[in-house]
């Protein structure tokens, strides 16, 4: 292991929250019976449709296009603003882990709320914009959160897209649906699923700038997703082999031009302190 990735791996096991790993269905609510196919079909790199039309919390009508300048990750949370419990668990978990990040929303990535619920009004969402951006506690981000509402065919060809399987419950007049957060490219490719009502910071974070192809983040993230890599088992970036393997076979290509070039240094030096190079030519006795 060479000595940057054992170092990046001695600090991730420092003490954190631990990433929370579960069934997407687990957090689902309603009755048992409810939960049947109530889960995430994952459609890694899948392109989101962006001529969708939705009306955001101001009540203007907006396409989801808008929320993907080619240059910030986004992060997309799927639910309804009249949810009793689950989605605002889903969004203070989220809130908590991108909080104290030196990323924030609206310069470094987008954060879009979509209600499956095609009943809700944008009066809601401004309500539940309010909220949440006081919790985010970052002021000049708001024009980084977004609440959308939409008709019934913009919700079914989002959720399709992104493989996000719910459904109504009429008995409990509420919708039974998974817990989870999908971390998009700037082109508004799927990149990441992240489940749960609890997020380990640091894998939101290198959620982020993976999604982002290192448009955002620091030499030393880049750094470490070579050394690290997404386990979906785990929820979290775990040492990868082969970026290890490639991360030693650089350095050991560094330390060894260093090397020589150091040698060659070394004996330039001792060559100017004899007086220069001396250097006899042989040639064989013609026959």
């Amino acid at each position: 292991m060479t000595l940057a990735c054992l170092l990046a791996s001695v600090l991730s096991a420092a003490p954190a929250r631990a990433a929370t790993t579960i069934n997407p269905g687990e957090f689902a609510e309603a009755t048992p019976d409810a939960l049947k196919d109530i889960n995430v079909t994952e459609h890694l790199n899948a392109q989101l449709p962006l001529d969708l039309a939705f009306r955001d919390e101001a009540g203007n009508d907006v396409e989801l296009r808008q929320y993907f300048s080619g240059k910030k990750p986004v992060i997309l949370q799927l639910g309804y603003y009249g949810c009793p419990m689950l989605c605002g668990l889903i969004t203070e978990g989220m809130i908590n882990a991108v909080r104290d990040m030196n990323l924030t929303a609206k310069d470094d990535f987008e954060v879009v709320f979509v209600s499956i619920d095609p009943n809700e009004h944008p009066s809601l969402a401004q309500l539940k914009k309010q909220a949440y951006v006081a919790k985010y506690n970052h002021p000049g981000t708001e024009a980084g959160w977004h609440f959308l509402t939409g008709k019934q065919f913009s919700i079914t060809e989002l959720t399709k897209a992104v493989g996000y399987n719910y459904k109504w419950v009429a008995s409990a007049q509420q919708f039974s649906h998974p817990a989870t957060l999908i971390v998009l490219m700037p082109d508004g490719r799927v990149s990441r699923y992240l489940y749960g009502v609890r997020y380990d910071p640091a894998t939101v974070r290198m959620s982020l700038v993976e999604a982002s192809n290192g448009k955002i983040g620091t030499s030393m993230d880049q750094l470490f997703l070579t050394c690290f890599q997404y386990d979906g088992r785990q929820g979290k970036y775990a040492l990868a082999a082969m970026g290890l393997m490639r991360l030693g076979g650089v350095l050991t290509v560094v330390i060894v031009t260093l090397v020589l070039i150091w040698l060659f240094r070394r004996d330039r030096k001792r060559a100017r302190a004899s007086g220069g190079f001396n250097v006899v030519m042989n040639h064989p006795s013609s026959v």
